[in-house]
């Protein structure tokens, strides 16, 4: 159950989003102003909801504060306030939110909006815990320095293709179809079609050289990496 931190000093808001927020299976820790949500950290939220304008301590210096602790650089913090100025929305992003929301919100857009920052922090963490270094049957791939080895010989790859290669190389035997390598290897936000990735393995293929039927077609859903016994 992902744990919630929901920090506003209205009560009324409070109540009724964390009433939404328990129907969807969601834990919720609330904070009635900045210095009680610095408190509850300990409770190690999954997701932190601030309000900007509140006592002792605004949402800005909250998310200020809270960004300084190592261990809180990767859990999403999402503004939901009623300050609707582009300076605000940009002051809050440039401090380290990754969502800004303005008031009023209906239930279900604020649901949807904490899901997606969720989803985007277990991207990110799978990343960070990703091994620098990977050596799977003749490939060597070292991650940090985007070198690639086939039988000990370097072979250049372009970005994408290295990325493809690492994706792949990291997870063997999983078949992949080419919306999923899209969205991880491009992002959400790039336009490119599904021949793109065609495009990429077969020339992935052709520099893994004798060792190109590593890389399976899987006819009408996508790619893997064959097991190496």
């Amino acid at each position: 159950m992902k744990k919630i931190l929901l920090v506003d000093d209205e009560p009324d808001i409070v109540e009724f989003l964390k009433y939404n927020l328990e129907q969807q299976s969601f834990e919720v820790i609330v904070g009635r102003d900045g210095e009680e949500a610095l408190q509850k950290l300990n409770e190690k939220p999954d997701l932190i909801i601030l309000d900007i304008m509140m006592p002792k301590l605004d949402g800005f210096e909250t998310c200020k504060r809270i960004r300084e602790k190592k261990e809180f650089d990767n859990v999403p913090i999402v503004f939901l306030t009623a300050k609707a100025g582009e300076k605000d929305e940009i002051n809050g992003l440039d401090l380290g939110a990754s969502d800004y929301i303005q008031k009023p919100v209906s239930p279900n857009k604020l649901i949807a909006r904490v899901k997606s920052n969720l989803r985007n922090a277990e991207i990110i963490n799978f990343r960070k815990s990703e091994p620098i270094r990977i050596k799977y049957g003749p490939i060597d791939i070292n991650k940090e320095k985007y070198e690639v080895f086939i039988d000990g010989d370097k072979k250049i790859f372009p970005r994408k293709e290295f990325e493809i290669l690492y994706f792949l190389v990291n997870n063997p035997g999983k078949v992949f179809g080419r919306d999923i390598l899209l969205k991880e290897i491009w992002g959400s936000d790039v336009y490119v079609v599904d021949r793109t990735v065609d495009v990429h393995v077969r020339k992935i293929r052709e520099k893994l050289g004798a060792y190109a039927d590593l890389i399976e077609t899987v006819k009408g859903v996508g790619y893997r990496l064959k097991s190496v016994e």
